[in-house]
Protein backbone atom coordinates (compact mmCIF):
# COMPACT_ATOMS: atom_id res chain seq x y z
CA UNK A 1 0.00 0.00 0.00
CA UNK A 2 1.24 3.38 -0.86
CA UNK A 3 1.62 5.96 1.86
CA UNK A 4 -0.01 8.91 0.23
CA UNK A 5 -3.11 6.95 -0.73
CA UNK A 6 -4.07 6.93 2.88
CA UNK A 7 -2.82 10.27 4.13
CA UNK A 8 -3.61 12.54 1.20
CA UNK A 9 -7.33 12.38 1.83
CA UNK A 10 -7.03 13.89 5.31
CA UNK A 11 -6.08 17.54 5.10
CA UNK A 12 -5.10 19.11 8.39
CA UNK A 13 -3.30 22.13 9.69
CA UNK A 14 0.25 20.92 9.96
CA UNK A 15 1.49 21.38 13.48
CA UNK A 16 5.12 20.81 12.57
CA UNK A 17 6.79 22.52 9.63
CA UNK A 18 8.09 19.97 7.17
CA UNK A 19 11.12 21.90 6.05
CA UNK A 20 13.44 18.90 5.98
CA UNK A 21 13.72 15.29 6.94
CA UNK A 22 16.54 16.02 9.33
CA UNK A 23 16.92 15.20 12.96
CA UNK A 24 14.62 17.96 14.12
CA UNK A 25 11.49 16.87 12.26
CA UNK A 26 10.07 14.50 14.83
CA UNK A 27 12.01 15.63 17.86
CA UNK A 28 10.38 17.92 20.36
CA UNK A 29 11.65 21.47 20.63
CA UNK A 30 13.85 22.47 23.53
CA UNK A 31 11.14 24.62 25.06
CA UNK A 32 8.56 21.84 25.26
CA UNK A 33 10.38 19.93 27.94
CA UNK A 34 12.27 17.37 25.85
CA UNK A 35 15.98 16.93 25.55
CA UNK A 36 17.89 15.95 22.42
CA UNK A 37 17.05 12.29 22.91
CA UNK A 38 13.30 12.87 22.94
CA UNK A 39 11.12 11.29 25.62
CA UNK A 40 8.73 12.62 28.21
CA UNK A 41 9.40 15.08 30.95
CA UNK A 42 7.66 17.29 33.42
CA UNK A 43 5.84 20.27 31.95
CA UNK A 44 6.93 22.40 34.87
CA UNK A 45 3.57 22.02 36.61
CA UNK A 46 4.23 18.60 38.06
CA UNK A 47 2.58 16.70 35.22
CA UNK A 48 4.15 14.01 33.06
CA UNK A 49 4.13 15.06 29.44
CA UNK A 50 3.48 12.35 26.84
CA UNK A 51 4.16 13.33 23.24
CA UNK A 52 2.86 11.70 20.08
CA UNK A 53 4.35 11.87 16.58
CA UNK A 54 1.55 11.44 14.03
CA UNK A 55 0.78 11.91 10.34
CA UNK A 56 -2.46 12.83 8.63
CA UNK A 57 -5.40 13.25 10.98
CA UNK A 58 -5.45 10.48 13.55
CA UNK A 59 -8.45 12.14 15.17
CA UNK A 60 -7.36 11.66 18.78
CA UNK A 61 -7.39 15.36 19.56
CA UNK A 62 -10.39 16.21 17.35
CA UNK A 63 -12.52 13.55 19.04
CA UNK A 64 -11.68 14.77 22.55
CA UNK A 65 -9.86 11.58 23.53
CA UNK A 66 -6.81 13.42 24.87
CA UNK A 67 -8.94 15.54 27.17
CA UNK A 68 -10.85 12.47 28.30
CA UNK A 69 -7.62 10.64 29.17
CA UNK A 70 -6.20 13.67 30.94
CA UNK A 71 -9.37 13.88 33.01
CA UNK A 72 -8.97 10.22 33.98
CA UNK A 73 -5.26 10.80 34.67
CA UNK A 74 -4.80 14.36 36.02
CA UNK A 75 -1.03 13.88 36.24
CA UNK A 76 -0.71 13.38 32.46
CA UNK A 77 -0.32 16.12 29.84
CA UNK A 78 -0.64 14.97 26.20
CA UNK A 79 0.81 16.83 23.24
CA UNK A 80 1.03 15.85 19.59
CA UNK A 81 3.18 16.77 16.61
CA UNK A 82 1.53 16.19 13.24
CA UNK A 83 3.07 15.92 9.78
CA UNK A 84 0.47 16.08 7.04
CA UNK A 85 1.76 13.32 4.76
CA UNK A 86 3.31 9.99 5.60
CA UNK A 87 5.86 10.27 2.80
CA UNK A 88 7.33 13.22 4.70
CA UNK A 89 6.86 11.67 8.12
CA UNK A 90 8.15 8.13 7.60
CA UNK A 91 11.70 8.77 6.28
CA UNK A 92 12.37 10.95 9.31
CA UNK A 93 10.95 8.29 11.63
CA UNK A 94 13.31 5.70 10.16
CA UNK A 95 16.22 8.10 10.59
CA UNK A 96 15.38 8.66 14.26
CA UNK A 97 14.82 4.96 14.95
CA UNK A 98 18.11 4.10 13.28
CA UNK A 99 19.98 6.59 15.46
CA UNK A 100 17.70 5.84 18.43
CA UNK A 101 17.31 9.54 19.18
CA UNK A 102 14.88 12.40 18.71
CA UNK A 103 11.81 10.19 19.02
CA UNK A 104 8.43 11.08 20.47
CA UNK A 105 7.01 8.93 23.26
CA UNK A 106 4.48 7.42 20.85
CA UNK A 107 5.09 7.18 17.12
CA UNK A 108 2.45 6.28 14.55
CA UNK A 109 3.37 3.79 11.81
CA UNK A 110 1.35 3.34 8.60
CA UNK A 111 0.33 -0.21 7.65
CA UNK A 112 2.44 -0.12 4.49
CA UNK A 113 5.52 0.50 6.65
CA UNK A 114 4.83 -1.83 9.56
CA UNK A 115 6.63 -4.83 8.05
CA UNK A 116 9.83 -2.82 7.66
CA UNK A 117 9.53 -1.51 11.22
CA UNK A 118 8.92 -5.00 12.61
CA UNK A 119 11.76 -6.48 10.56
CA UNK A 120 14.46 -3.86 11.11
CA UNK A 121 13.56 -1.62 14.07
CA UNK A 122 11.71 -3.80 16.58
CA UNK A 123 14.63 -3.76 19.00
CA UNK A 124 14.08 0.00 19.44
CA UNK A 125 10.40 -0.45 20.36
CA UNK A 126 8.58 -1.61 23.46
CA UNK A 127 6.67 -4.89 23.43
CA UNK A 128 3.07 -3.76 23.88
CA UNK A 129 1.55 -7.21 24.29
CA UNK A 130 1.13 -6.73 28.05
CA UNK A 131 -0.63 -3.39 27.55
CA UNK A 132 -3.01 -4.00 24.65
CA UNK A 133 -5.25 -7.09 24.70
CA UNK A 134 -4.67 -9.32 21.69
CA UNK A 135 -8.25 -10.58 21.89
CA UNK A 136 -9.54 -7.02 21.33
CA UNK A 137 -8.06 -6.75 17.84
CA UNK A 138 -8.59 -8.48 14.53
CA UNK A 139 -6.11 -11.33 14.51
CA UNK A 140 -4.46 -10.29 11.27
CA UNK A 141 -4.07 -6.72 12.49
CA UNK A 142 -2.32 -7.85 15.69
CA UNK A 143 -0.02 -10.20 13.77
CA UNK A 144 1.09 -7.45 11.37
CA UNK A 145 2.94 -5.74 14.24
CA UNK A 146 4.27 -8.91 15.86
CA UNK A 147 7.85 -10.14 15.42
CA UNK A 148 8.88 -13.72 14.77
CA UNK A 149 9.90 -13.87 18.43
CA UNK A 150 6.39 -12.94 19.53
CA UNK A 151 6.91 -9.31 20.54
CA UNK A 152 4.07 -7.00 19.47
CA UNK A 153 5.63 -3.59 18.82
CA UNK A 154 2.49 -1.76 17.65
CA UNK A 155 -1.17 -1.64 18.63
CA UNK A 156 -3.59 -1.16 15.77
CA UNK A 157 -5.62 1.97 15.19
CA UNK A 158 -7.95 1.84 12.17
CA UNK A 159 -8.32 -0.44 9.16
CA UNK A 160 -9.65 0.10 5.63
CA UNK A 161 -12.22 -2.58 4.70
CA UNK A 162 -13.04 -2.25 1.02
CA UNK A 163 -16.42 -1.41 -0.49
CA UNK A 164 -17.62 0.26 -3.71
CA UNK A 165 -19.06 3.78 -3.54
CA UNK A 166 -21.29 4.71 -6.47
CA UNK A 167 -23.43 7.57 -7.71
CA UNK A 168 -27.08 6.55 -7.71
CA UNK A 169 -28.03 9.29 -10.17
CA UNK A 170 -25.42 8.18 -12.71
CA UNK A 171 -26.30 4.51 -12.27
CA UNK A 172 -29.97 5.33 -12.85
CA UNK A 173 -29.12 7.32 -15.98
CA UNK A 174 -27.25 4.28 -17.32
CA UNK A 175 -30.17 1.95 -16.66
CA UNK A 176 -28.41 0.17 -13.80
CA UNK A 177 -30.04 -0.72 -10.46
CA UNK A 178 -29.50 1.75 -7.63
CA UNK A 179 -30.47 -0.32 -4.57
CA UNK A 180 -27.24 -1.19 -2.74
CA UNK A 181 -28.15 -4.86 -2.30
CA UNK A 182 -28.97 -5.24 -5.98
CA UNK A 183 -25.85 -3.36 -7.00
CA UNK A 184 -23.67 -5.63 -4.86
CA UNK A 185 -25.18 -8.69 -6.52
CA UNK A 186 -24.10 -7.42 -9.94
CA UNK A 187 -20.46 -8.14 -9.17
CA UNK A 188 -20.52 -10.43 -6.12
CA UNK A 189 -17.42 -12.60 -5.85
CA UNK A 190 -15.71 -11.53 -9.07
CA UNK A 191 -13.88 -8.34 -10.08
CA UNK A 192 -14.41 -9.30 -13.73
CA UNK A 193 -18.15 -8.85 -13.14
CA UNK A 194 -17.54 -5.32 -11.90
CA UNK A 195 -15.70 -4.53 -15.14
CA UNK A 196 -18.60 -6.05 -17.08
CA UNK A 197 -20.95 -3.65 -15.30
CA UNK A 198 -18.61 -0.91 -16.47
CA UNK A 199 -19.23 -1.95 -20.06
CA UNK A 200 -22.97 -1.65 -19.50
CA UNK A 201 -22.44 1.77 -17.98
CA UNK A 202 -20.34 2.95 -20.92
CA UNK A 203 -23.07 1.93 -23.37
CA UNK A 204 -25.80 4.00 -21.73
CA UNK A 205 -24.19 6.27 -19.14
CA UNK A 206 -23.98 10.06 -19.39
CA UNK A 207 -21.48 11.30 -21.96
CA UNK A 208 -18.28 12.69 -20.56
CA UNK A 209 -18.26 10.31 -17.60
CA UNK A 210 -16.46 7.04 -16.95
CA UNK A 211 -17.56 4.08 -14.88
CA UNK A 212 -14.56 4.10 -12.49
CA UNK A 213 -12.40 6.96 -11.27
CA UNK A 214 -8.87 5.69 -11.88
CA UNK A 215 -6.80 2.63 -12.77
CA UNK A 216 -4.88 2.91 -9.50
CA UNK A 217 -8.06 2.63 -7.46
CA UNK A 218 -9.20 -0.54 -9.21
CA UNK A 219 -5.79 -2.21 -9.04
CA UNK A 220 -5.42 -1.33 -5.36
CA UNK A 221 -8.84 -2.78 -4.55
CA UNK A 222 -8.22 -6.07 -6.36
CA UNK A 223 -4.82 -6.83 -4.86
CA UNK A 224 -5.95 -5.71 -1.39
CA UNK A 225 -8.02 -8.88 -1.16
CA UNK A 226 -5.21 -11.31 -1.93
CA UNK A 227 -3.47 -13.27 0.82
CA UNK A 228 -0.19 -12.97 -1.05
CA UNK A 229 0.52 -9.96 -3.24
CA UNK A 230 4.06 -8.70 -3.51
CA UNK A 231 5.86 -10.93 -0.99
CA UNK A 232 5.43 -14.53 0.11
CA UNK A 233 5.46 -15.70 3.71
CA UNK A 234 9.25 -16.20 3.62
CA UNK A 235 9.82 -12.56 2.68
CA UNK A 236 10.67 -13.20 -0.97
CA UNK A 237 9.55 -10.59 -3.52
CA UNK A 238 7.04 -12.36 -5.79
CA UNK A 239 5.04 -9.59 -7.46
CA UNK A 240 6.45 -10.41 -10.94
CA UNK A 241 5.61 -14.11 -10.69
CA UNK A 242 2.41 -13.94 -8.64
CA UNK A 243 -0.47 -14.62 -11.06
CA UNK A 244 -2.89 -12.75 -8.78
CA UNK A 245 -0.93 -9.52 -9.27
CA UNK A 246 -0.52 -9.97 -13.02
CA UNK A 247 -4.20 -10.86 -13.43
CA UNK A 248 -5.20 -7.74 -11.47
CA UNK A 249 -2.89 -5.62 -13.60
CA UNK A 250 -4.22 -7.09 -16.85
CA UNK A 251 -7.87 -6.68 -15.82
CA UNK A 252 -7.24 -3.06 -14.87
CA UNK A 253 -5.34 -2.42 -18.08
CA UNK A 254 -8.14 -3.95 -20.15
CA UNK A 255 -10.70 -1.76 -18.40
CA UNK A 256 -8.52 1.24 -19.18
CA UNK A 257 -8.18 0.25 -22.84
CA UNK A 258 -11.96 -0.10 -23.04
CA UNK A 259 -12.45 3.43 -21.73
CA UNK A 260 -14.14 2.36 -18.51
CA UNK A 261 -11.73 4.21 -16.22
CA UNK A 262 -10.70 7.83 -15.86
CA UNK A 263 -7.15 8.81 -16.79
CA UNK A 264 -6.22 10.52 -13.52
CA UNK A 265 -3.86 9.59 -10.71
CA UNK A 266 -5.65 9.44 -7.40
CA UNK A 267 -5.17 12.20 -4.80
CA UNK A 268 -3.88 14.68 -7.34
CA UNK A 269 -5.66 17.99 -8.11
CA UNK A 270 -6.96 16.81 -11.49
CA UNK A 271 -8.49 13.74 -9.86
CA UNK A 272 -10.09 15.92 -7.18
CA UNK A 273 -11.74 17.87 -9.99
CA UNK A 274 -13.35 14.70 -11.36
CA UNK A 275 -14.99 14.18 -7.98
CA UNK A 276 -16.25 17.76 -7.83
CA UNK A 277 -17.62 17.60 -11.39
CA UNK A 278 -19.22 14.14 -11.10
CA UNK A 279 -17.09 12.66 -13.86
CA UNK A 280 -17.25 9.03 -12.74
CA UNK A 281 -19.92 6.70 -11.38
CA UNK A 282 -18.08 4.40 -8.97
CA UNK A 283 -14.83 3.97 -7.05
CA UNK A 284 -13.04 1.64 -4.66
CA UNK A 285 -14.03 2.90 -1.26
CA UNK A 286 -12.59 2.12 2.19
CA UNK A 287 -14.23 4.07 5.06
CA UNK A 288 -11.82 6.98 4.99
CA UNK A 289 -12.62 7.61 1.32
CA UNK A 290 -16.06 8.89 2.31
CA UNK A 291 -14.40 11.79 4.07
CA UNK A 292 -12.31 12.51 1.01
CA UNK A 293 -15.37 12.43 -1.24
CA UNK A 294 -17.19 14.81 1.06
CA UNK A 295 -14.24 17.20 1.15
CA UNK A 296 -13.92 17.38 -2.63
CA UNK A 297 -17.57 17.30 -3.68
CA UNK A 298 -19.94 20.16 -4.36
CA UNK A 299 -22.83 20.56 -1.88
CA UNK A 300 -25.39 19.28 -4.37
CA UNK A 301 -23.70 15.87 -4.43
CA UNK A 302 -24.77 15.14 -0.85
CA UNK A 303 -27.05 12.11 -0.69
CA UNK A 304 -26.38 11.08 -4.30
CA UNK A 305 -23.78 8.49 -3.33
CA UNK A 306 -24.44 5.02 -1.98
CA UNK A 307 -22.23 2.12 -1.01
CA UNK A 308 -22.24 -1.59 -1.83
CA UNK A 309 -20.07 -4.53 -0.92
CA UNK A 310 -17.01 -5.01 -3.12
CA UNK A 311 -16.65 -8.18 -5.19
CA UNK A 312 -14.17 -9.46 -2.59
CA UNK A 313 -13.16 -8.09 0.80
CA UNK A 314 -9.81 -6.41 1.10
CA UNK A 315 -8.01 -3.87 3.24
CA UNK A 316 -6.74 -0.45 2.18
CA UNK A 317 -5.38 1.61 5.01
CA UNK A 318 -4.71 1.53 8.71
CA UNK A 319 -1.98 2.42 11.19
CA UNK A 320 -0.33 1.44 14.46
CA UNK A 321 0.93 3.19 17.57
CA UNK A 322 4.42 2.24 18.72
CA UNK A 323 6.38 3.20 21.85
CA UNK A 324 10.14 3.76 21.43
CA UNK A 325 12.23 2.38 24.27
CA UNK A 326 14.24 5.62 24.40
CA UNK A 327 11.39 7.52 26.06
CA UNK A 328 11.65 8.57 29.69
CA UNK A 329 8.11 7.41 30.55
CA UNK A 330 7.58 4.37 28.38
CA UNK A 331 5.16 2.80 30.87
CA UNK A 332 2.80 5.77 30.76
CA UNK A 333 3.17 6.05 26.97
CA UNK A 334 2.31 2.37 26.51
CA UNK A 335 -0.78 2.71 28.70
CA UNK A 336 -1.93 5.70 26.65
CA UNK A 337 -1.32 3.90 23.33
CA UNK A 338 -3.34 0.90 24.52
CA UNK A 339 -6.17 3.12 25.77
CA UNK A 340 -6.36 5.14 22.54
CA UNK A 341 -6.74 1.93 20.51
CA UNK A 342 -9.13 0.08 22.83
CA UNK A 343 -12.58 -0.79 21.37
CA UNK A 344 -14.43 1.99 23.19
CA UNK A 345 -12.08 4.68 21.91
CA UNK A 346 -11.95 3.27 18.38
CA UNK A 347 -15.75 3.37 18.25
CA UNK A 348 -15.71 7.04 19.28
CA UNK A 349 -13.12 7.79 16.60
CA UNK A 350 -15.27 6.24 13.92
CA UNK A 351 -18.21 8.33 15.02
CA UNK A 352 -16.19 11.54 14.75
CA UNK A 353 -13.44 10.81 12.25
CA UNK A 354 -14.65 7.91 10.10
CA UNK A 355 -11.60 5.79 11.03
CA UNK A 356 -12.94 2.24 10.99
CA UNK A 357 -12.04 0.21 14.11
CA UNK A 358 -9.58 -2.67 14.12
CA UNK A 359 -11.36 -3.99 17.22
CA UNK A 360 -14.39 -6.20 16.41
CA UNK A 361 -16.11 -5.41 19.73
CA UNK A 362 -16.56 -1.86 18.46
CA UNK A 363 -18.69 -3.11 15.57
CA UNK A 364 -21.63 -3.60 17.93
CA UNK A 365 -21.38 -0.10 19.35
CA UNK A 366 -23.98 2.55 18.61
CA UNK A 367 -21.30 4.73 17.03
CA UNK A 368 -20.75 2.06 14.37
CA UNK A 369 -24.22 0.56 13.91
CA UNK A 370 -25.96 3.93 13.61
CA UNK A 371 -23.26 5.66 11.57
CA UNK A 372 -24.34 7.71 8.56
CA UNK A 373 -22.50 9.93 6.11
CA UNK A 374 -23.79 13.07 4.39
CA UNK A 375 -22.72 11.81 0.98
CA UNK A 376 -24.38 8.39 1.27
CA UNK A 377 -27.62 9.42 2.95
CA UNK A 378 -29.27 6.66 4.96
CA UNK A 379 -26.75 3.96 4.01
CA UNK A 380 -25.73 1.98 7.14
CA UNK A 381 -22.06 2.53 6.49
CA UNK A 382 -20.87 1.05 9.77
CA UNK A 383 -22.72 -2.21 9.18
CA UNK A 384 -21.50 -2.42 5.56
CA UNK A 385 -17.86 -1.88 6.48
CA UNK A 386 -18.10 -4.24 9.48
CA UNK A 387 -19.30 -7.03 7.18
CA UNK A 388 -16.39 -6.38 4.84
CA UNK A 389 -13.91 -6.29 7.74
CA UNK A 390 -14.91 -9.76 8.92
CA UNK A 391 -13.90 -11.26 5.56
CA UNK A 392 -10.53 -9.58 5.01
CA UNK A 393 -7.86 -12.25 4.47
CA UNK A 394 -4.74 -12.44 6.60
CA UNK A 395 -2.31 -10.77 4.25
CA UNK A 396 1.45 -10.89 3.91
CA UNK A 397 2.86 -7.36 4.11
CA UNK A 398 6.40 -6.77 2.88
CA UNK A 399 8.86 -3.98 3.73
CA UNK A 400 8.63 -2.37 0.28
CA UNK A 401 4.93 -2.87 -0.43
CA UNK A 402 4.43 0.85 -1.01
CA UNK A 403 7.20 1.03 -3.60
CA UNK A 404 5.72 -1.91 -5.50
CA UNK A 405 2.14 -0.63 -5.33
CA UNK A 406 3.18 2.83 -6.50
CA UNK A 407 5.19 1.38 -9.35
CA UNK A 408 2.30 -0.73 -10.55
CA UNK A 409 -0.04 2.27 -10.55
CA UNK A 410 1.89 5.47 -11.30
CA UNK A 411 4.45 3.79 -13.54
CA UNK A 412 2.17 1.06 -14.84
CA UNK A 413 -1.59 0.94 -15.39
CA UNK A 414 -2.00 4.72 -15.58
CA UNK A 415 0.08 4.60 -18.77
CA UNK A 416 -2.59 2.51 -20.50
CA UNK A 417 -4.98 5.47 -20.24
CA UNK A 418 -2.30 7.48 -22.05
CA UNK A 419 -2.04 5.14 -25.03
CA UNK A 420 0.58 2.57 -24.01
CA UNK A 421 -0.15 -1.12 -24.41
CA UNK A 422 -0.70 -3.27 -21.33
CA UNK A 423 2.54 -5.11 -22.14
CA UNK A 424 4.59 -1.91 -22.31
CA UNK A 425 2.96 -0.56 -19.16
CA UNK A 426 3.79 -3.75 -17.25
CA UNK A 427 7.39 -3.71 -18.43
CA UNK A 428 7.77 -0.08 -17.45
CA UNK A 429 6.32 -0.77 -14.00
CA UNK A 430 8.65 -3.72 -13.43
CA UNK A 431 11.68 -1.73 -14.50
CA UNK A 432 10.78 1.16 -12.20
CA UNK A 433 10.00 -1.09 -9.23
CA UNK A 434 13.15 -3.18 -9.54
CA UNK A 435 15.33 -0.08 -9.82
CA UNK A 436 13.77 1.28 -6.63
CA UNK A 437 14.07 -2.02 -4.80
CA UNK A 438 17.77 -2.19 -5.64
CA UNK A 439 18.47 1.22 -4.11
Amino acid sequence: MRARTRTARRRVVVLAAVASLGAGLLAGCADDGKDDEGGSSSDGGGKTKITLGLFGTAGFEESGLYKEYEKLHPDIDIQQTVVERNENYYPALINHLTTNSGLQDIQMVEVGNIAEIVGTQSDKLLDLSKYGKKSDYLEWKWEQATTKDGATVGVGTDIGPMAICYRTDLFKAAGLPTDREEVGKLWAGDWNKLVDVGKQYKAKGPKGTTFLDSPGGLLQAIVSGEKERFYDASGKVIYKTNPAVKDAFDLTAQAAEDGLIGNQTQFQPAWDTTIANSKFAAMSCPPWMLGYIKGKSKPEAAGKWDIAQAPKSGNWGGSFLTVPKSGKNTEEAAKLAAWLTAPEQQAKLFGVQGSFPSTPAAYESTEVTSAKNDMTGDAPIGTIFAEAAKNIPVQTIGPKDQIIQQGLTDNGVILVTQGKSAKDAWENAVKTIDNNLDQ
